[in-house]
């Protein structure tokens, strides 16, 4: 039995690059979502940046819909 450690090698480190983006798109579209509620309260409150809530509210989306779409992927070869 032979072990094909550089194909091995290559799948860990393919299926950690995309674990940590990811990771780091959930982590942006929070962090969009937290800027939304600041800029919703900001004009709430009379201060100026009305604007800024849908462009973070549109970027938390874009990042939702990536990690969305990978996951589904995943989920499609494993299917497959």
């Amino acid at each position: 039995m032979q072990i094909k450690w550089n194909a091995l090698a290559q799948t860990a480190g393919i299926s950690f690059t995309i674990t940590v983006l990811v990771v780091a798109a959930f982590a942006l579209g929070i962090l969009a979502l937290s800027r939304r509620e600041a800029a919703v309260e900001a004009s709430a409150a009379g201060e100026s940046g009305a604007g800024r809530g849908t462009v973070a509210l549109a970027g938390a989306g874009v990042c939702f819909a990536a990690c969305a779409a990978a996951v589904g992927y995943g989920i499609s070869l494993i299917a497959g």
